[in-house]
C-alpha cells in the first residue's frame, strides 16, 4: 500500500443528518481497500514485535511451510 493516511483522510466524505450532524463516513471503495490493508499491516507489526519480545524461537514462513511439507501437509 502505497497511499498515505493523510491522503486517506483527505477522501472521506460525511453523512450528515437534517440538523448537519455527522452520522457516517464514506469513503471510495479502493481507499477502503487502502484503509483495510493498513489496519491488517499495524495489526501484523503487533503480533510480529509480540512474538520477537516473548522470547520464543520465531521461523520465517518459508521455513515453515517447508517444515509442513516435509511432514506431507500442502501449504
Amino acid at each position: 500500500m502505497n497511499t498515505s493516511i493523510h491522503k486517506l483522510l483527505e477522501t472521506v466524505e460525511f453523512v450528515v443528518d437534517i440538523e448537519g450532524q455527522k452520522k457516517a463516513v464514506m469513503l471510495d471503495y479502493s481507499i477502503w481497500e487502502d484503509l483495510v490493508s493498513l489496519l491488517e499491516d499495524i495489526e501484523d507489526s503487533a503480533e510480529i514485535e509480540a512474538s520477537q519480545n516473548s522470547g520464543e524461537e520465531v521461523i520465517s514462513w518459508e521455513e515453515a511451510k517447508a517444515e509442513l511439507r516435509s511432514k506431507g501437509i500442502n501449504v
